[in-house]
C-alpha cells in the first residue's frame, strides 16, 4: 500500500474487503501543485486510496479518503486518482465503493482542483446505470462531495462521526447545528432521504459487503444469482396478516426470510428493498400502513401515497429497471395524502411513479395485498401501465374508491330521504363493492390475473418470474424520456 498504509483509510479498505485481495492502483501519486507552499507538504497517496478487490469473490474498485493527508481534501490529483478508478471499473464492469471522509475541496490548488472535481461528476455520471455505485460517509462529506455521493445510487452514513451537507447547519439562516443539525446521520436519512442505512463502521461495511453480493455487477453481465437453498413451494401460512405490514410479508415470501430494505427511515409508508425468489434478486415497492416488532405494534399510517414516499419508490423503481433487476410490486392503497404540504409535490411526485413503472421494461409482478383504489392504485404498478402479471388476494378490493364513499355519492338523495340511512348505506355499499371493487369483479374484466391465497404468495410469485425471465419489451425510439 501507499504511505498511508496504516491510516483510517486503509484500514476502511481492509474491513470491507475480501482478506489480502486489495490492490492498490496510484499509490506513488501526489500533489503536482507548487503554489501556497505546496512543495513544503507531504501528499502521500494524495490523500486517497484507490485500488481494486474482491467482495464475496466479485470484483469491485474503491477509493478511500484519507483524513492525515491534509483533511482528505480533494486536489487535482485527488479527484483524478477517483476519475480512472472510475473509468477501470467501466472497463472492466465492475461496481465503485467510495469511503468518504473529507475536508471539501483544496483551497491551495482552487481552479485545478475544480476542473478535478468536474471531471470526477462526469465519470460518476457516464458509470450511472452502468455499474453499482454505492457511498459511504465517515468523516465529513460536504459541499461538493455531497452532490457526489448523491449522484451515487446508495449512500451509507456512520451515526455520530458521519456528517454529510451542502451548506454547512450553522450557515442556514436562523439556524445552529445545536437547533437542527442538517449535517447529522438522523437529518439526512430521515428528513432529507439521501441516506440508505445508519450504523457504526463495522456494520455499514457488512452492509455494503451485503449489498454487493446480491447486485448485478454491471447493466450487462447479470451476476446476482444464488442458488437457493429454500423450498420454492414453501407455504407462507399467516401472511394475510401482513397486508398492513408489508415489509414484514416480504421477509417471509423470500428465501431464506432474506430482506434488505433501503430508505427504511425516510417515507415509512412507502417500503423498497431486495428480496431472493429462487436464488434470483428481486426489486421490491410496497405500500405500508403499519409496522410490527416483536409481535407489537410500533408504528401506523394512513395507507396513502405521499411525495416523499412516490420519489423514494421511482428512484429505486429507475435502479432496479436500469440493472435489470425483475420487480415486485405489493399494494395497499387508498389515495394520496391529502394537506395542502403534499399539495405542492405530490402531482409531480406520482407522476414520476407511475412514469417509471410504466417505463420500466424488466419482468413486474404485482399482488394487491389490501385496498387498490383510483389512481393511486394505478401509479403502483397496475395492469394498465405495465405490469406483466397481476394476483391479487381474495380480500383484496380495487375500485374507484371504497364502496361507503362510492354509496354516499351515488345514493345521496335516497339516504337524505331514507327512514334508516345507515342501513340502506350499508346494503348500497356491499352492492357496489360486490359489482365494482371485489378482487372478482376485476378479474372479471381481465384487470387481475388470478387471485391467489395469501399463503401461496411465494410459490405463485416465483412461478410468475420463472415464466417472465426471457422477457423482452421495445420502447419507442427516442433520446429519453422527460418525467
Amino acid at each position: 500500500m501507499s504511505n498511508s498504509a496504516q491510516t483510517s483509510a486503509s484500514k476502511r479498505i481492509e474491513a470491507l474487503l475480501d482478506e489480502n485481495s486489495f490492490v492498490e492502483v496510484g499509490k506513488l501519486i501526489s500533489a503536482r501543485a507548487t503554489d501556497f507552499n505546496m512543495t513544503e507538504q507531504e501528499t502521500p497517496a494524495d490523500g486517497v486510496v484507490t485500488g481494486y478487490g474482491t467482495i464475496e469473490g466479485n470484483l469491485v474498485y474503491v477509493y478511500s479518503q484519507d483524513t492525515a493527508v491534509l483533511g482528505g481534501s480533494v486536489g487535482e490529483m485527488h479527484a483524478k486518482k477517483i476519475s480512472d478508478i472510475y473509468t477501470m471499473a467501466m472497463k472492466m464492469g465492475a461496481p465503485v465503493v467510495g469511503l468518504v471522509d473529507c475536508a471539501g475541496l483544496r483551497l491551495q490548488e482552487a481552479t485545478d482542483a475544480l476542473n478535478g472535481f468536474g471531471q470526477m461528476y462526469l465519470s460518476q455520471t457516464m458509470a450511472s446505470g452502468v455499474v453499482p455505485q454505492i457511498t459511504a460517509v465517515f468523516g465529513t462529506c460536504g459541499g461538493g462531495m455531497a452532490v457526489s455521493a448523491a449522484i451515487t445510487d446508495f449512500t451509507f452514513m456512520e451515526e455520530k462521526k458521519g456528517k454529510l451537507f451542502v451548506n454547512s447547519p450553522n450557515t442556514l439562516d436562523s439556524n445552529y447545528t445545536a437547533k437542527c443539525d442538517t449535517a447529522s446521520a438522523k437529518f439526512q436519512s430521515e428528513d432529507a432521504g439521501l441516506v440508505d442505512y445508519v450504523g457504526d463502521e463495522a456494520s455499514i461495511m457488512e452492509q455494503i459487503r451485503a449489498l454487493v453480493s446480491i447486485l448485478p455487477a454491471n447493466n450487462e453481465d447479470d451476476m446476482s444469482y444464488d442458488e437457493c437453498t429454500d423450498d420454492l413451494n414453501r407455504v407462507c401460512e399467516g401472511l394475510e396478516a401482513c397486508a398492513g405490514d408489508t415489509a414484514l410479508a416480504l421477509t417471509l415470501i423470500s428465501d431464506n426470510s432474506f430482506f434488505m430494505e433501503m430508505k427504511k427511515m425516510y417515507a415509512p409508508e412507502m417500503v423498497t428493498g431486495f428480496i431472493r425468489l429462487n436464488g434470483t434478486t428481486v426489486g421490491c415497492v410496497a405500500n405500508r400502513t403499519e409496522v410490527y416488532s416483536v409481535g407489537e405494534k410500533t408504528a401506523s399510517y394512513d395507507g396513502v401515497l405521499t411525495a416523499n414516499g412516490c420519489t423514494k419508490a421511482a428512484d429505486f423503481v429507475n435502479f432496479c429497471d436500469s440493472f435489470n433487476i425483475p420487480l415486485l410490486t405489493l399494494v395497499n392503497v387508498k389515495g394520496y395524502k391529502a394537506d395542502k404540504h403534499s399539495e405542492r409535490k405530490i402531482a409531480k411526485a406520482a407522476a414520476r411513479l407511475t412514469y417509471a413503472f410504466a417505463n420500466a421494461t424488466v419482468p413486474k409482478v404485482t399482488v394487491v395485498a389490501g385496498q387498490a383504489y383510483g389512481t393511486a392504485y394505478l401509479t403502483m404498478a397496475s395492469k394498465s401501465i405495465g405490469a406483466d402479471v397481476v394476483y391479487a388476494w381474495p380480500n383484496a378490493s380495487i375500485g374507484m374508491m371504497d364502496g361507503t364513499a362510492a354509496a354516499k355519492i351515488m345514493y345521496a338523495g335516497e339516504i337524505a330521504a331514507s327512514d334508516n340511512a345507515s342501513a340502506l348505506i350499508a346494503q348500497k355499499a356491499a352492492a357496489y363493492n360486490e359489482k365494482q371493487s371485489s378482487a372478482v369483479s376485476a378479474a372479471r374484466r381481465g384487470y387481475v390475473d388470478d387471485i391467489i391465497e395469501a399463503a401461496d404468495t411465494r410459490k405463485r410469485v416465483i412461478a410468475a418470474f420463472e415464466m417472465l425471465f426471457t422477457k423482452r419489451e421495445g420502447r419507442p425510439d427516442k433520446k429519453h424520456g422527460t418525467v
